[in-house]
């Protein structure tokens, strides 16, 4: 392996030695065209070519190729520069990253979200450590839209959450469903729709985007938006460790600049557009939309606050920071709206500008 990136490192400082070659990069989002992954790398694309002014580029590699299980080994063989590693699908890898994803439950607004995991994990130095061990860079991160209730049977108060079975994303959703007497059924998002057709579950616990993108909407009767929380521990845009050592501290700032606003767009895309695709097609079908009590809503806010005080008092200083970034971020988003370039702006002047662009990531 050490081989391996040596003869990568020597490629890309070959490349971009002086900065007087063009350095096109090898991009992995790990997702096809449709996933808001995928429209990420191509808006990044558009911004790199802007902010170097042509001297840098890429080709996007699609999960026939690369997908997100094989992310650590293709940045860590060479085959790609640049990945999207979700720290979550290597833990092993991220205990400490993984901190931010435990307090998914904190996520009632997408671009706070993203904003907080970007900032703490450029300033979290248990977090930068992972990622040099990984082999990775991180330049920045994204959300999801707040998740709801996708099921097959109505949900209308707490009472109608106990016996469920629900799919579950991860620990948080888990403790969230546990908590209202419903069990949380880790699974992979694929294989929720056989697994709700087959009533081997009730439902899940997802995005209503998971309607379209995994077709949901041909199962479920119900959609509840009971507030629950997001998903937004990612790492949009991992450079290997060998190609960001063969940049110049300007390209590496060129490189930034591009991530930072395309980090914009993963949310914009998750958060925002596709929600309400979503939405309109699940408006036109028979499926039961319910908007979420205010008993619900309560209740669900009660235990996210609780759970919040749960992790920060097993983790830390490290899940503490993290949630105090969620206050600061949350204040400046609701001020500031959510606007993608506004907010993109806001992110270089309070975390990138800040950075030391020739010792970051090394």
């Amino acid at each position: 392996m050490k081989l391996k990136l040596t003869l990568a490192a020597l490629a890309a400082g070959a490349t971009l030695a002086g900065g007087a070659m063009a350095q096109e990069f090898r991009l992995a989002p790990g997702a096809p065209p449709a996933h808001p992954s995928y429209y990420m790398y191509e808006a990044f694309l558009g911004y790199l070519d802007t902010e170097s002014g042509g001297s840098m580029s890429g080709t996007i590699l699609g999960p026939e190729v690369v997908a997100l299980p094989q992310i650590a080994d293709a940045l860590q063989s060479g085959l790609v520069e640049v990945a999207n590693a979700l720290p979550l699908y290597f833990a092993a890898d991220f205990p400490l990253t993984g901190t931010a994803g435990d307090l998914a439950l904190l996520g009632r607004n997408p671009h706070a979200m993203a904003l907080a995991m970007t900032e703490w994990t450029v300033n979290c130095a248990e977090c930068q450590a992972e990622f040099r061990e990984f082999g990775g860079v991180f330049t920045g991160a994204g959300s999801s839209d707040v998740y709801g209730l996708i099921t097959t049977v109505p949900v209308n108060s707490v009472e109608d959450l106990q016996g469920l079975r629900l799919r579950s994303g991860g620990a948080p959703y888990s403790r969230w469903a546990e908590n209202f007497g419903a069990t949380g059924v880790p699974m992979g998002v694929g294989d929720t729709f056989e697994a709700m057709s087959q009533g081997t579950i009730d439902g899940t616990m997802a995005s209503i985007v998971d309607m379209l993108s995994f077709r949901l909407i041909d199962v479920a009767t119900h959609f509840n938006t009971v507030p629950i929380g997001t998903y937004h521990a990612t790492s949009n845009f991992t450079v290997a460790t060998p190609t960001w050592e063969g940049m110049s501290v300007e390209q590496r700032g060129m490189f930034l600049r591009a991530a930072n606003r395309a980090n914009f767009d993963l949310t914009d895309r998750w958060a925002f557009q596709l929600p309400a695709a979503a939405q309109e097609a699940v408006a036109g079908s028979d499926i039961v939309v319910t908007e979420a009590s205010d008993a619900l809503v309560a209740a669900s806010e009660d235990f996210s606050a609780a759970d919040r005080e749960a992790q920060i008092s097993e983790a830390g200083e490290l899940a503490a920071n993290f949630a105090s970034l969620v206050d600061e971020w949350t204040a400046i988003v609701e001020e500031t709206g959510n606007d993608p370039d506004a907010l993109a702006e806001i992110a270089w002047e309070r975390i990138w500008s800040q950075v030391d662009l020739s010792t970051y990531g090394l």
